[in-house]
């Protein structure tokens, strides 16, 4: 399954909006009002959990500053990747492009489908706000 926001603006340079995801704790601030945990448990490691949902621990897997940082999914149960892709527009602004991808049966897909892209469009917009 992949899920791809439409490129956000931020009022910040490639390097600060980098550094911006690149601080985990930062993440709190994107996510939905739903949130019902957020926790920073290392420098690359956080858990978070919406309500009515499982907890999730996201882990740095890659980063190619500034522009490019790879979370994944800790966990084998649900293996996923979230990609945030920034590209300079000038040097006040970046675009940031959230993309998410994971191998699902069909019908778990079904079902995180929807929740996923309402997900994925909250962080979009909410990076636009920083």
């Amino acid at each position: 399954m992949f899920i791809e926001t439409p490129k956000t603006t931020v009022s910040k340079s490639d390097k600060e909006t980098f550094e911006f995801l690149n601080e985990l704790a930062n993440f709190e601030q994107l996510m939905p009002d739903n949130i019902d945990k957020f926790e920073v448990l290392s420098e690359n490691r956080f858990l978070f959990a919406l309500k009515g949902m499982p907890e999730i621990v996201l882990e740095k897997k890659e980063q190619t500053p500034p522009n490019k940082l790879v979370l994944g999914a800790a966990s084998e149960k649900l293996p996923f990747i979230l990609t945030a892709d920034i590209t300079a527009i000038n040097e006040n602004q970046s675009e940031v492009l959230l993309s998410f991808s994971g191998e699902f049966n069909a019908m778990m897909a079904m079902m995180i489908k929807n929740p996923i892209t309402n997900f994925m469009n909250t962080l979009s917009t909410n990076l636009a706000n920083i």
